[in-house]
């Protein structure tokens, strides 16, 4: 049973290797983008819309609506980026009942990237929203002795982001697997059902909490007043 598309191999050639992580990595990007250039070629303004149309508005719709709840204002800035990981989280996951497909998010490499992402977004949205000089006053706010706590929070929290992904979605692919060896055919799809409710709740967390991580660095500071 493998534990890691890490350890499916398709090519090698000394320390070069080609393994499924970046095969389907690369494959599920491409779906995504032949996909949204299909389905976005022909939109309508008129009332008489594709059934795709249909479904991306609502997808859009309802991924605004989410943003916009968090506390981020203009969540049109943020769809692309915040859409896109919970677009890729999920649609990996729901590719799994393709046989031989392994999803990318079951490997360690693919979710510390996602998670190096948000880490890499959260200070460009902070100063973009506040400027450089504001930003980086929130690492000493209230005092200048948070400066390392905050900093150690930062990659700590983009470590979690990372492990707790990888260790979902390794978790549900062990259980389905160990569930194959020694149970019926039956009972392993019930839980490969489930498996997929499971990564579709971990591509919303993961989507909602870089969304709550660049609010919190988006977040307008007032002024101290003068004493």
């Amino acid at each position: 049973m493998r534990l890691s598309p890490d350890d499916m191999i398709f090519w090698q050639n000394g320390f070069l290797k080609l393994n499924a992580t970046i095969v389907f990595t690369w494959l599920l990007m491409l779906v995504l983008a032949v996909g949204s250039k299909l389905i976005t070629r022909k939109l309508s303004t008129d009332l008489k819309r594709t059934r795709w149309q249909n479904l991306l508005e609502i997808v859009v719709t309802g991924i605004g609506k989410q943003i916009e709840e968090v506390g981020l204002r203009n969540p049109e800035k943020y769809l692309g980026f915040l859409g896109t990981l919970f677009l890729f989280v999920a649609t990996a996951t729901l590719c799994a009942v393709i046989p031989g497909y392994e999803p990318p998010t079951g490997s360690l490499s693919t979710t510390a990237a996602l998670a190096l992402c948000v880490f890499v977004a959260v200070p460009l949205y902070g100063i973009e929203s506040q400027g450089m000089r504001g930003y980086l006053r929130s690492y000493v706010e209230p005092t200048f002795v948070m400066l390392p706590f905050n900093i150690i929070g930062e990659v700590s929290r983009t470590l979690a982001l990372a492990v707790r992904l990888f260790g979902n979605m390794m978790s549900g692919a062990m259980i389905i697997g160990i569930l194959l060896a020694i149970t019926p055919f039956v009972f392993p799809v019930v839980m490969t059902a489930l498996g997929l409710l499971t990564g579709m709740v971990q591509a919303y967390i993961f989507s909602i909490l870089a969304a709550v991580y660049i609010a919190a660095a988006t977040r307008t500071i007032k002024p101290r007043p003068a004493a």
